[in-house]
């Protein structure tokens, strides 16, 4: 039953990316004096293995020597460190010595917000004047804008309930109601489904875009605390999203403890 349910969730997101060509006849409906975040972006770093500064060091299977060790990063967090509450460090600490396989990545669980702007995958953004479509090649995970008031959110869900609005050229997104099955990135940063997170889009250039996102949770932060790192625009003139069904991949993680 688990089976047949993920494959749902996900055949539905990627029947969603199929509309994306519908879809980008919209963008005609978008007003001249708003920027056009239509288009393939993508971020270029490291911020998904750690959002925090760390060292390279060698990955989980000595006989591949480098070929999965992790690369070493800058901080992406403004504050420079993540502000936990202490019972929340010790879940964070604890997510880190079992990161090679407890990650929701390794089970194509769909990435959650803000997580999904920094894998290692590109994104597409479709924008019309009352929604705006977010679609991502990673796991088909898609997620709709409102940019009128749609009311409160329905259920939690894995890409949480999107408001967004114009503040001068900036695009500002509210995200709430996510599930709390997804991790922030591959080092164990972790969140609870009281997270809200306020995502900031503002063009630098024709083809840049700054990404902010600032998370507030008072089960696991402290206070709230920003992300911030640039997103580039694919520029290939057969620039796409390419289908990455990795569900099949994951099969053996999700199943075989239970049999299948």
């Amino acid at each position: 039953m688990q089976r047949s349910v993920l494959c749902s969730v996900f055949g539905s997101a990627f029947g969603s990316l199929l509309l994306l060509p519908a879809l980008a006849q919209a963008q005609s409906a978008a007003t001249a004096s708003t920027p056009d975040l239509n288009g393939i972006w993508q971020a270029m770093n490291t911020a998904n293995w750690e959002l925090e500064a760390h060292a390279a060091e060698a990955g989980p299977i000595a006989s591949l020597g480098a070929l999965l060790a992790v690369p070493a990063g800058v901080a992406y967090v403004v504050e420079d460190n993540i502000p936990y509450l202490p019972a929340a460090l010790e879940k964070r600490q604890a997510n880190r010595l079992q990161r090679w396989t407890a990650d929701p990545e390794i089970k194509c669980y769909m990435p959650g917000v803000p997580r999904a702007n920094y894998l290692p995958y590109p994104f597409q953004i479709v924008q019309g004047a009352d929604t705006i479509l977010m679609s991502y090649e990673f796991a088909d995970a898609v997620r709709t804008v409102h940019m009128q008031d749609p009311g409160p959110a329905p259920a939690k869900s894995w890409m949480g309930w999107n408001v967004g609005h114009w503040e001068g050229n900036s695009l500002v997104v509210e995200i709430t109601d996510q599930n709390n099955q997804t991790w922030l990135d591959r080092s164990g940063n972790f969140h609870s489904d009281k997270l809200h997170v306020t995502e900031r889009y503002t063009p630098m250039g024709s083809d840049m875009l700054l990404y902010e996102a600032t998370l507030t949770d008072p089960e696991v932060f402290a206070a709230a605390w920003t992300i911030r790192m640039p997103l580039y625009r694919r520029k290939e003139a057969n620039a796409q999203l390419i289908e990455f069904k990795c569900i099949p991949f994951a099969e053996s993680v999700l199943y075989d403890a239970i049999g299948r």
